[in-house]
């Protein structure tokens, strides 16, 4: 039977439409409730939608009882802190999952390297219904920063990287992408990121906003590079070794970090937690 799609994801999995201004609207998620969650780097999320209304950032399977990344409840002190931020989330009129500000500290590239990862956003979704993809509105103004695309994770030449201004929007089929922010800054980057449900709603509100659906990334220095991947090979290799030794199967078998697995790693910091 298979899942609804937007058409204009075939391509290269990602879309990026019409900057916002976001200079016009307050800084909203100064003023919201953050939660310690990690994904990616160092970071921090304040719920705007969870499963069920709380102030919490699990995978909507993780509660009782589990339902797939569809069908979020507002977390009323934080929409109430933001409502610019939540009537942008909700303005493309699909079904919202999860959504949630992210709090990036400064990273490198190698750090994102090693940070790529893909999510599991259609657990538990049923055939038939709308594929789950998520939407990234970048807050701050990073123009230095660029979010890391991969269609194979070890692959430097499926690279895409996206420059992330204030303003930025872009959608990702992030269970297709693997990906990670490059963010080289000296403060936090703020980003509200939003699971949406493919379909009719969300494929006009893409279409509205002259979608550009590839572009080309500036070339890298290839010693810079290479030393990159090197690092965030050593890493990886650290990690699963690591948790081989607690007994714990790292991945999904194709080298994406498994929902769980980091929980059984706890010594520290070079830790990924499910997206």
């Amino acid at each position: 039977m298979g899942y609804t799609r937007l058409p204009i994801l075939d391509e290269t999995g990602y879309v990026i439409v019409d900057s916002y201004d976001q200079s016009v609207d307050p800084r909203e998620w100064l003023d919201v409730e953050y939660v310690d969650w990690k994904s990616s780097g160092d970071t921090r999320f304040a719920p705007l939608a969870s499963a069920y209304g709380d102030m919490e950032c699990n995978g909507f399977w993780n509660h009782t009882p589990p339902k797939t990344d569809k069908d979020g409840v507002w977390v009323s002190k934080n929409v109430a802190d933001a409502p610019i931020l939540t009537r942008r989330a909700q303005e493309p009129g699909a079904n919202v999952g999860r959504c949630r500000i992210i709090e990036l500290q400064p990273n490198t590239y190698a750090d994102a390297i090693y940070n790529l990862h893909r999510d599991d956003n259609n657990r538990l979704n049923p055939e038939g219904t709308g594929w789950i993809v998520r939407a990234f509105f970048n807050l701050t103004d990073d123009p230095d920063s660029v979010m890391i695309l991969r269609e194979d994770k070890d692959d430097p030449a499926t690279e895409t990287r996206i420059p992330l201004p204030a303003g930025a929007q872009v959608i990702l089929d992030t269970q297709r992408l693997y990906h990670a922010v490059w963010h080289p800054g000296d403060e936090p980057r703020y980003c509200l990121i939003t699971s949406y449900e493919s379909g009719p709603e969300l494929d006009s509100w893409i279409n509205a906003r002259r979608p550009i659906p590839r572009i080309l990334s500036a070339p890298l220095d290839p010693e810079f590079a290479q030393s990159a991947y090197a690092e965030a090979r050593a890493r990886r290799d650290a990690r699963a070794a690591a948790l081989a030794a607690k007994g714990a199967d790292p991945s999904f078998g194709d080298g994406t970090l498994r929902a769980g697995a980091i929980d059984e790693y706890e010594s520290s910091a070079e830790v990924l937690s499910e997206a």
